[in-house]
């Protein structure tokens, strides 16, 4: 093997490539950036948390720009539930339900925004409607297409862990794995991967004791050279934790779970709870960096 070269997923590259920056839709991630902190809307009625629904595009633009406010970077919105024993919703309900909101939230915020959709047909619309970043939960493999219109738009976007779908992924060699492949996809078809986010995928109905694994191994994530997002608001290992069953008493669990993820190395934290979540990340933050030698 060349010096300065290491092999990643079955590829070879230069240390240089290797860097953990990223461009979120002109927000810096990783590479010792501060934290981003991204807002959940969901317009879904079978979303998880209640408290994260929006029934329209002006109570979506209400609660997207009090997210701001409360320290958010990116909104985040979709428009089908991705939460284990949810059943796939029409391509043509996903659309319906999505676009209005996303013109609304486009025309008037300044706040980059993304959306969370596995169809390339969704992706290409919200884009063309002036979306910024893709979400795919299926970490490009959902939808032969997604790559293409990622490519297509050479915009920002977030991929997760997966086999095929959420939750098909638990140790974190099987999620090196996977994220690997869909790196390789990237690569593939020309997407530049200085706008490409990492998510292990916790939660999904794998079970706490796995998504505990993720959590405590999170920095094993590091090799693959891209920042890392973790979204662990409210979600079931916190409920199952701490026994509380309703996601709307989990706040205090998932700024714990917040914190440790940020000391374990994330980047970008996907989040329900702005204000309350932006105090976690900056100590956790100031913790992290305090952790260096002193001059």
């Amino acid at each position: 093997m060349p010096p300065g070269w290491h092999v990643w997923t079955n590829c070879l590259f230069r240390s240089g490539d290797l860097t953990r920056g990223a461009d979120l839709a002109g927000i810096r991630v990783g590479g010792g950036n501060p934290v981003v902190i991204v807002g959940v809307l969901n317009i879904s009625p079978d979303s998880f948390y209640a408290g994260s629904i929006v029934k329209g595009p002006a109570e979506a633009v209400k609660r997207a720009r009090r997210m701001l406010d409360e320290g958010a970077d990116i909104v985040d919105v979709g428009a089908m539930s991705t939460a284990p024993g949810v059943k796939p919703i029409p391509v043509g309900l996903e659309r319906r339900r999505l676009l209005p909101i996303v013109n609304a939230l486009v025309k008037k915020l300044d706040s980059p925004i993304s959306v969370d959709t596995q169809r390339a047909e969704i992706a290409r619309a919200a884009l063309e409607a002036g979306a910024h970043i893709i979400n795919d939960v299926s970490g490009l493999k959902a939808d032969p297409e997604m790559a293409r219109v990622l490519a297509d738009f050479r915009c920002s976007a977030v991929l997760m862990a997966a086999k095929r779908k959420p939750g098909d992924v638990r140790t974190i060699e099987e999620i090196k794995h996977e994220l690997g492949k869909s790196l390789r996809m990237c690569e593939h078809h020309d997407i530049d991967l200085k706008k490409i986010v990492i998510d292990p995928g916790i939660g999904f109905g794998k079970g706490a004791e796995w998504d505990l694994h993720i959590l405590a191994n999170l920095r094993r994530l590091a090799a693959l050279g891209r920042p890392i997002c973790v979204a662990v608001s409210r979600k079931s290992f916190i409920g199952k934790v701490l026994d509380l069953p309703d996601p709307a008493d989990r706040l205090l669990g998932s700024l714990a779970a917040t914190a440790i993820a940020v000391l374990n190395g994330a980047d970008v934290i996907r989040t329900h709870d702005s204000e309350e979540t932006l105090h976690a990340v900056r100590l956790a933050e100031s913790v992290r960096s305090a952790g260096g030698p002193k001059s």
